[in-house]
Parts: structure tokens; C-alpha cells; sequence
């Protein structure tokens, strides 16, 4: 079950990125003994006596309530994974509403968590963060010194520019080294034919893409009835409207706008998962494994 304690606005004042996306990925593997992901990548091999260090995600909780001691499930070897994570650190990610955290540190948990839990899986990741160009481009690894590095420099790069999603997607699909899973993180608030193209570049070259889209309740449900100025993050523009007068049409926009994504991107064989950043941190992470089981 995914309770509250994984709200972002709680996991945002931890101690560190790093920190955070252990508490994430701890947070979720614990609850997933009863799960039908919980060994969702590998086939089980044997057990064997708990020892300190040991990773907890793979505590046999079965046999501790049998037993009342700690046994690890080993696994045998699997298939090395590549997974590409891209991420959208143009300026409309930098809205929160309400005190919420903003899309894009929303974005940097959920990226956060993704890294850890696939290199503490032995899979390879990368990590992009882009814009209307590219501004960090890691080649997949999977080794454990890569998972400072990835996170480090996701924490130290802030939002920037504007938003140019088709394109910028166009120029990474080409520098991708391998195949493998592309999962884009990102509002989409971008011009919807475009991003489709960007996509199906990715898909037309093997890749397989899953595509997790960030919006603040805000930008969802448009409350606070009254007189209120809006202001464009990427052009600067303001704009005065009476929330009461535009609300019910403003309320059919946004949901057409992410009904045809999710329309689009199924008829292209490619996953969109809508969160919003008051959600439990681990939905976009349960997506994931759902996706993963479902192709490896």
C-alpha cells in the first residue's frame, strides 16, 4: 500500500538527493514483499543467512515469519538493462503552487530514486537533462560509483531556458550509444505533434519509452476562484483573468491535452503515466517496474 509518509513535500527536506532517493526506494521495496513485482527482475536462486551490509530490499519476509531471522533471497543473473533518463529542466518545470515542491524537484526525486534502484539492481542508466538544447548528456553504467556522479549532477543543475521537447528529443535519440528503456520526465506543456515525432524517433530505433508526466494541482484544478494574474515562466508574459469565468473551459482543456497524450502515446506503443506533485513519490517508480516486468 503507498501511505502518506512518501509525500514529496516530506521526502524534499531530507538530508541530501542521495538520501532521498534511498528513503524512496527503501520505502517502496519494503512494502512490496506481498507484491507481485517483489523480485521482478531476476529469477530466485536461494537463500541465504542475512549479513550485515546486505542490501534489506531482498529480505525473504516470508521466511522471517516463519523463522524470525533475516534471510536474503540471491538471485541468479540477469540481463544487463539500459535505461535512459531523460529529464525536462526548462523553466515551466520550475512552477509549484500551493507550497508544493516544484515539477522539477519532483522530477529529481523521481530521477533520484529511478538511479538507485537501477544501479543497486546491477542494471545500466543514463541520464539526460535538457531543455531547448542539452545540457547534461551520461552514457549508460552500472557501476556503483556512477550513482554520485548521476546524482550530484542532477541536484547542482537548475531549470533554465525554454521549453523545445521535440527537438531536443531528436539530438539525444541520435547520442544514444544502445537500445534500451528511454523514460522522459517532463510537464509536456510543448507543442503535442512535435513531441510525438521526438518520440517515435526513439521507438523507431528499438528503443522501448515510457513517458512520465509532472503537473502541479494548480495547473490541474485551477482553484482559487477570484482575480488572479498568470504569468508565462519561459516568455515572461502576464496576463489578468477572473479565475471564475474561465474555469470550467480551462478544467475540458487541460484534460483534453493530457487525454490526447495518453491517447497518442498508446497508439505508438509507448506508456504516459499523468502524476501530480502532491502524489506519493513511488507512483511513477511502481510504473516503472511495471513496465520493466512487462518487457524483460
Amino acid at each position: 500500500m503507498v501511505n502518506h509518509d512518501f509525500h514529496p513535500d516530506e521526502i524534499i527536506h531530507l538530508e541530501n538527493l542521495r538520501f532521498q532517493a534511498k528513503t524512496i526506494v527503501e520505502g517502496l521495496m519494503l512494502g512490496m514483499h506481498a507484491s507481485p513485482y517483489h523480485g521482478f527482475s531476476v529469477e530466485f536462486s536461494q537463500h541465504r543467512q542475512y549479513m550485515p551490509g546486505d542490501d534489506i530490499r531482498h529480505i525473504d519476509w516470508q521466511v522471517y515469519g516463519k523463522t524470525n531471522r533475516y534471510y536474503i533471497k540471491q538471485y541468479e543473473e540477469e540481463t544487463n538493462l539500459n535505461t535512459y533518463i531523460l529529464v525536462d529542466n526548462s523553466r515551466s518545470m520550475a512552477f509549484s503552487g500551493d507550497g508544493h515542491v516544484s515539477k522539477y524537484q519532483y522530477a529529481q526525486l523521481v530521477s533520484a530514486a529511478l538511479i538507485w534502484l537501477l544501479i543497486h539492481q546491477n542494471d545500466a542508466v543514463g541520464l539526460a537533462i535538457f531543455n531547448e538544447k542539452i545540457d547534461v548528456l551520461y552514457p549508460p553504467k552500472s557501476v556503483n560509483s556512477y550513482l554520485n556522479e548521476l546524482l550530484v549532477v542532477l541536484q547542482n543543475t537548475p531549470c533554465s531556458h525554454q521549453t523545445h521537447i521535440g527537438g531536443t528529443l531528436h539530438q539525444i535519440t541520435e547520442k544514444l550509444p544502445r537500445k534500451g528503456l528511454v523514460v522522459l520526465i517532463s510537464d509536456l506543456l510543448d507543442d503535442d505533434e512535435a513531441i510525438m515525432q521526438g518520440l517515435n524517433h526513439l521507438r523507431y530505433l528499438g528503443h522501448d519509452v515510457m513517458v512520465i508526466q509532472l503537473l502541479d494541482p494548480d495547473e490541474w484544478r485551477l482553484q482559487h476562484p477570484g482575480k488572479r494574474q498568470f504569468n508565462d515562466m519561459e516568455s515572461g508574459e502576464n496576463i489578468k483573468l477572473d479565475v471564475r469565468q474561465i474555469q470550467d473551459e480551462y478544467h475540458k482543456k487541460i484534460r483534453a491535452f493530457t487525454d490526447n497524450f495518453n491517447r497518442l502515446c498508446g497508439e505508438n506503443g509507448i506508456d504516459h503515466t499523468l502524476i501530480l506533485t502532491d502524489q506519493d513519490c513511488r507512483i511513477a517508480l511502481i510504473e516503472f517496474l511495471r513496465k520493466r516486468k512487462r518487457l524483460y
